[in-house]
């Protein structure tokens, strides 16, 4: 199964809290009490979006985190990565070398294909999409197509 670490699902959550308040500068604790997580688990997750650049940490007395950049120019691939490192579907969409079948493989370049299109979905997903409402849920009878064209082996 395809899906995100518990942590980058809690880094999203953050990061949502901090673009709901962006005009304010949240403690890791207040973070915490928003976001329905416990302290320690937040300053867990704050190192890496700093690391990443997604956020800004202030020290003293007032100090705390707030996003670095606007949440509508905060793309959901670069959470992802800040957190679990760059995307790949399987380890050759990412890094060459690493397996010992890759030059006779007939499916890594569907693979990587794969790989582009997911990243690209999770690069047109902003932090401020992520703070709207759910739209109606999708109508079961018109299936949503993602055009994807594959290698011809």
């Amino acid at each position: 199964m395809l899906r995100v670490t518990k942590l980058t699902d809690y880094a999203t959550v953050v990061l949502t809290v901090l673009a709901a308040r962006a005009d304010q500068v949240l403690s890791a604790s207040e973070l915490a009490e928003s976001a329905g997580l416990e302290t320690p688990t937040v300053s867990k997750l704050l190192k890496p979006l700093a690391q990443a650049g997604l956020v800004e940490g202030f020290r003293g007395a007032n100090g705390g985190y707030r996003l670095a950049r606007d949440a509508s120019r905060i793309g959901l691939l670069e959470i992802v990565e800040a957190m679990e490192g760059p995307l790949g579907m399987t380890e050759c969409s990412v890094h060459e070398g690493n397996c010992g079948i890759e030059q006779s493989c007939g499916v890594r370049a569907n693979w990587r294909r794969i790989n582009d299109v997911v990243v690209e979905a999770l690069r047109g997903v902003t932090l401020a999409h992520m703070l709207q409402p759910p739209g109606p849920p999708p109508d079961p009878t018109s299936a949503r197509r993602i055009d994807l064209h594959l290698a011809s082996i």
